[in-house]
Order: structure tokens, then C-alpha cells, then sequence
């Protein structure tokens, strides 16, 4: 076998969305160690933004796949699947490595079929959870399970989402392996408040500051946030929230805050570039993540990596980082009043902000670099590469 490799990514849009960072520095990583890597993606339109609209790595192939949607729709599915096929026995890629839900059931199907060598995939949030119907949580489940018979090894950005997915039996659970979604750590860590950006956003010089990183979409826990509000100005009133990120939920978030009259505390920063957000994490006091859908927060390690305590819930991936009075708070689902109580409580003691934030920093440190990351997945393409042939799947596809 060459110690070169053929690797291609499939994702189903490159929206500014962790997964999509997560992706893009895997191949980063991978290129700088001199691979030929591919990226295989749908349109990625939206309020979200795109990744790719502003840069991507130079020597990486971008080919787009218009039929690769998000939503579910048979024809433009089978469409996808059967490019993605055509593409896979084209290329002859030594590895094929899929990404979410979508994208991972029909190109594992694809890269199976093709006789791709090594087929993976990694989970970065799933798409069964308890806030959607149940049909749709029977189906995703049962494709969930045919996918993995059709690939060699399954990675997740928490151990929470192996749990998960061994407690639905989509796979056993020696098929799985922890891998932290990396990020560029350095950036957060050496990012320091800036003046004239708090001046730009119109933060008063003395304000505490909340913030949140992330789309304004459903099950964000926007709605939630906002609710906490009133108490927490009523005990801190210079407070402010900097919500970075936008979406279509954020007419309804203005208006509701317009009801409360509360548009001085809230400031809207609307989409920040990923290399950006670091200068925005450095002028907050507290993160609320109080999404209810998750596979790992990369807010969370962001607003870590920049000594800034987190306020979360105990949900899927996220008491990996946030640590009870360790780096934060966990409080119980939608349970405003311990919300309100956990960030009062940092808000109103800087020296245990200051521990829980040092705490954190030290934590994420070791274990989500993006390099890490990419020497992590390069050994396991190497080690499911050996010996040289077809790899077998850990069980039949038939049983």
C-alpha cells in the first residue's frame, strides 16, 4: 500500500456549522501530511452561510453534487446515490469518510457497493432524537443500521452518541471510537477583549456580557434564553446578550424581546466568519448553550478554550466539557429558574468565573486540536488499510 492516500469526504452542505469545521480541518490536516483528498457536497445555501464561500484548502478537489439535500426526497436521493456510486467507481479512493446523517446513509451505501477499500463514518449529532416524530425516528434508525452494516468503522465526536447509538442497536458497540471534533484552540486561547469591537457592537465599557454562539433555529434554545432574560436584568442591570449567529428564527426571537422590552440587553452579531468568532468569545463573562439537540458543542469548547465558563444541559455530548463546578453548570431542560440561578451565580463572582474559565481551558486543551484530530483518523485509515486488500466488515451485511 502507498503512504499516499486517495480519501474522500461526503457532507451534505457546507454550511458554517461544526461539522463542516470539523470536515475542513480533517482534510487540512490530511493534506499537509501530502494525501490526495476529495470533498463530495451538496449546495450549501441558506442563512447559515457557506464554508467554502470564503476559502478552503488549495489542493483540495471540490466536487458538488446538487442532488445531495438534506430533507428526505426519494428521487433526489437515488439521484445522489447513484452519482455518488458513479463518482466512487470513477476515483477508486483508497477512503471514503461520510459525515452526518444524510450524506452517511447514502454514501456508505454508494462507497459499499463501489468496493471502496475503507468506508467510515462519524456521527456529529444524531438523526433520531426525542424531538422528532416517531416515524421519522424508526426510519432514520433502520437506515442508520443498514449504513453501518456498510461500513468498516463508525467515529463520533462524543461518547454520549455511542451510547446512544448502541442503546438503539445501530451497531455494536466495537464499532465505534471516540474522536473529538478539533478546532483551532490556539485562536480562542490567545484572543484578548477588544476595545473597538465592543464600541462596534455597543457593549457599554462595564456591561457583563452572556453570549451564545449559534444558528438561530429550532431547538437552539433561543426561546429559552430569552425567557431567563427578564430575571437576570432585573439583578444585573447594565447586562447584556451577544448573540452570534442568525438564522430564520430570529424575527420571532426580535419580536419577543421587543415584547419584553428588552432590546437594549440584546445584541444580534448576525453570521461571524469561524476564524472570527474567537474575538467575539473573548468579550463574554458567561456561554449559555442551552441547545436541546447536539452531538459535542463546539460553542462550548470555543467559549472553554477562551477561559469563559459554560451554563448548559446534561444532553448528549456536552457533560464531556462542561463539567459541574469544574467549568460550568449543567441545569435541568428548559428549567429557567436554575438557569437564571447557575449564571447569576458566575455572573456575580468573578473569581469562581475566573477558576471554572482556567478549568476549562485546561481541559479542551488536551483534548480537541485539530491536528490531533487528523493524526487520530490518519491511523485508523492506515490501520483499516492492513493488509493490503479488501477490508472485511466487522458482520455480514446480511445479518
Amino acid at each position: 500500500m502507498s503512504s499516499k492516500l486517495s480519501i474522500c469526504h461526503v457532507i451534505t452542505r457546507m454550511i458554517i456549522g461544526g461539522a463542516q469545521e470539523n470536515t475542513l480541518y480533517t482534510i487540512q490536516g490530511h493534506l499537509e501530511k501530502g494525501h490526495e483528498v476529495t470533498l463530495i457536497t451538496g449546495k450549501s445555501e441558506g442563512p447559515e452561510g457557506s464554508l467554502l464561500q470564503k476559502k478552503h484548502p488549495e489542493s483540495m478537489r471540490l466536487i458538488e453534487v446538487p442532488e445531495l439535500i438534506r430533507a428526505i426526497n426519494p428521487l433526489k436521493d437515488y439521484q445522489a446515490y447513484r452519482k455518488l456510486l458513479s463518482i466512487f467507481r470513477q476515483e477508486r479512493f483508497d477512503v471514503v469518510h461520510t459525515h452526518a446523517s444524510k450524506a452517511g446513509i447514502l454514501g456508505r451505501f454508494a462507497a459499499h457497493k463501489a468496493k471502496v477499500p475503507f468506508i467510515v463514518h462519524t456521527v456529529h449529532g444524531q438523526a433520531f432524537h426525542p424531538y422528532q416524530s416517531a416515524w421519522k425516528n424508526r426510519l432514520y434508525i433502520a437506515l442508520e443500521r443498514m449504513a453501518a452494516k456498510r461500513c468498516h468503522k463508525i467515529f463520533a465526536v462524543a461518547q454520549a452518541m455511542i451510547d446512544q447509538c448502541v442503546k438503539a442497536k445501530v451497531a455494536p458497540k466495537r464499532k465505534y471510537m471516540v474522536v473529538y471534533s478539533g478546532m483551532d484552540l490556539q485562536a480562542f486561547m490567545n484572543a484578548k477583549p477588544e476595545a473597538e469591537l465592543r464600541r462596534k457592537l455597543g457593549l457599554p465599557k462595564d456591561a457583563p456580557v452572556i453570549g451564545t454562539v449559534a444558528r438561530i433555529f429550532e431547538l437552539k434554545g433561543y426561546e429559552t434564553l430569552v425567557e431567563a432574560a427578564p430575571a437576570l436584568v432585573a439583578k444585573v442591570p447594565n447586562l447584556r446578550f451577544l448573540l452570534v449567529g442568525d438564522g430564520i428564527l430570529r424575527e420571532k426571537i426580535e419580536q419577543r424581546i421587543a415584547e419584553l422590552e428588552l432590546q437594549e440587553h440584546f445584541v444580534f452579531a448576525g453570521l461571524v466568519p469561524p476564524e472570527e468568532v474567537c474575538r467575539y468569545t473573548a468579550l463574554m463573562d458567561v456561554l449559555l448553550h442551552l441547545s436541546l439537540r447536539e452531538g459535542l458543542p463546539r460553542s462550548a469548547v470555543q467559549a472553554l478554550a477562551s477561559a469563559v465558563p459554560v451554563v448548559a444541559y446534561p444532553l448528549d455530548g456536552t457533560p464531556e466539557v462542561v463539567l459541574p463546578d469544574m467549568t460550568g453548570f449543567l441545569c435541568e431542560v428548559e428549567n429557567v429558574e436554575q438557569i437564571v440561578q447557575k449564571t447569576l451565580l458566575l455572573l456575580e463572582n468573578p473569581e469562581l468565573r475566573h477558576k471554572l474559565g482556567e478549568n476549562g481551558q485546561r481541559l479542551v486543551r488536551q483534548l480537541f486540536d485539530w491536528r490531533l484530530m487528523a493524526d487520530i483518523l490518519e491511523k485508523e485509515y492506515y490501520k483499516g488499510l492492513e493488509p493490503v486488500g479488501e477490508k472485511p466488515l466487522i458482520y455480514p451485511v446480511g445479518e
